[in-house]
């Protein structure tokens, strides 16, 4: 009966860490993630910023073979 009492008291103890360093672990991301929410990621760019993106029309056989030959 004292090796069952024994065995409980260990689990109990495992749960109360793990509750504690999960508890631990969820509040360090909710802190985190608000301080990269106070970010403003969509500002226009500063300086003398040039946009470097030149969509190409192609037609669908292009794009397809396109997609087959890098797996994009």
């Amino acid at each position: 009966m004292s090796n069952l009492r024994a065995h409980l008291q260990d689990l109990t103890k495992v749960m109360i860490v793990f509750t504690i360093c999960t508890c631990v672990f969820y509040f360090a991301l909710r802190i985190v993630h608000y301080e990269y929410e106070r970010q403003h990621r969509y500002d226009p760019p500063k300086g003398a910023a040039v946009k470097v993106y030149q969509p190409v029309e192609l037609d669908w056989t292009e794009r397809l073979s396109m997609f087959f030959r890098l797996g994009e």
